[in-house]
């Protein structure tokens, strides 16, 4: 059985600019990471490419191109942790041990939580961002839809870049708007959660962005079902107003968000917690009940956004606290909950929406974030993706 120093489950953002950035520490240390996948990619800019702003092609790196040098590649999925023996388990049937672990896996999408809609996707105008092979059609369906409804879809679970069900809602609006035929369109938000966002802030421009758009919301809804070639779909209300009603909507382009979960050999595990998420204290990141387990990313059970930014200052923190461990020091690492979502509201428009764990704005830039910026709009669709791959998955911001 192959022992390693530090393991690390997950290849993701997460996984690797954690191990960049110990690496940069310490190139004494020996890591490795346990990823299956052979390509990276960066998911941020799959609602531009929905929206016919951003090349798909450039949102997709090989996994060998990103892998910090010094780290070991473990190219297997883990399937099982056996904690009290410092244990991972791997589909393959392989075990690896380590000292510390450092557990970021992502997130998992249920796309067959919802019926139907596994055989529509794709076609049937039926579309999603949340997948590198349809982002591209969502974009085709914005361009053929001339009339008619065009219903954008939220769930009720957690979901990775919480705005994204609603930003390309916005991109559309402003697609039919520059064409000149929103007002021969009916543009609908069906969502699971109960306001469209958590900050208040923020979510006065987005109201004011929904009523530009003419666009109908709908709050604690949850997709059931979708019928592709009959173009229509149905949902269950499970708010206290609309408990158990059921209602069938019709639809010309719908752009769905699949359910998320914590991966299933998370979900299943000693380090989850009851909602199956990893089980880790929100300042330190550092497991609950095993002190050399750590946890960040979308994986983790941390109450904030599962955004990329929450990650970008959720491993520095890991570091600190693990390389403490290392050498033998106490913890003091501590992340606030900081995260940042991008919203997009136009071509061109962007609200930068940055806050804490108490939901707070936590802004960068001195002047007001919760107005449309046309700069925000530019670091989003220019800036941050060369960050992403120059920078952070290189340990260096």
């Amino acid at each position: 059985m192959a022992h390693h120093q530090i393991l690390i489950v997950g290849g993701g953002n997460a996984g690797i600019s954690v191990a960049a950035q110990l690496l940069l520490k310490d190139k004494s240390l020996d890591i490795a990471i346990i990823e299956p996948s052979e390509k990276h990619y960066y998911q941020p800019a799959w609602t531009l490419v929905g929206a016919g702003d951003f090349n798909i092609n450039d949102t997709v790196r090989s996994e060998q191109s990103v892998m910090p040098k010094a780290a070991k590649w473990i190219k297997g999925s883990a399937s099982a942790f056996v904690p009290e023996q410092n244990e991972v388990q791997l589909t393959d049937g392989s075990k690896y041990t380590y000292d510390f672990l450092i557990v970021a896996p992502g997130i998992q999408l249920n796309w067959s939580a919802i019926k139907g809609l596994p055989e529509t996707l794709g076609k049937n105008n039926v579309c999603s961002n949340y997948s590198f092979t349809y982002a591209p059609y969502t974009f085709e369906c914005i361009r053929n839809t001339k009339k008619g409804k065009a219903i954008f879809h939220n769930p009720h679970t957690p979901v990775k870049c919480g705005g994204a069900p609603h930003k390309i809602m916005y991109m559309a609006a402003d697609y039919f708007r520059k064409h000149g035929i929103l007002n021969k369109m009916d543009i609908q938000y069906w969502s699971g959660g109960p306001k469209l966002f958590a900050v208040d802030k923020y979510e006065q421009t987005l109201l004011k962005v929904v009523k530009r758009g003419n666009i109908k919301l709908h709050f604690l809804e949850r997709l059931e079902e979708i019928d592709g070639p009959n173009k229509r779909a149905r949902f269950v209300g499970f708010g206290e107003h609309n408990k158990d009603v059921e209602t069938w909507v019709d639809f010309d382009m719908m752009h769905v968000t699949p359910p998320q979960s914590a991966p299933d050999f998370i979900r299943n595990s000693p380090l989850a917690n009851e909602a199956g998420w990893v089980d880790v204290h929100k300042h330190t990141l550092q497991h609950v009940r095993y002190p050399n387990i750590f946890a960040l990313g979308d994986a983790s059970g941390l109450p904030t956004s599962k955004t990329g930014a929450a990650i970008r200052k959720q491993a520095p923190v890991v570091v600190a606290n693990v390389y403490a461990l290392v050498q033998n020091t106490t913890v003091s690492g501590s992340y606030g909950g900081y995260t940042c979502c991008p919203l997009v509201t136009g071509y061109g428009k962007l609200v930068l929406a940055e806050f804490d764990y108490d939901n707070k704005p936590m802004e960068t830039f001195p002047f007001d974030q919760s107005k449309e910026r046309w700069s925000m709009y530019q670091l989003k669709s220019k800036l941050l993706p060369w960050l992403y791959w120059n920078k952070i998955l290189t340990g260096k911001a």
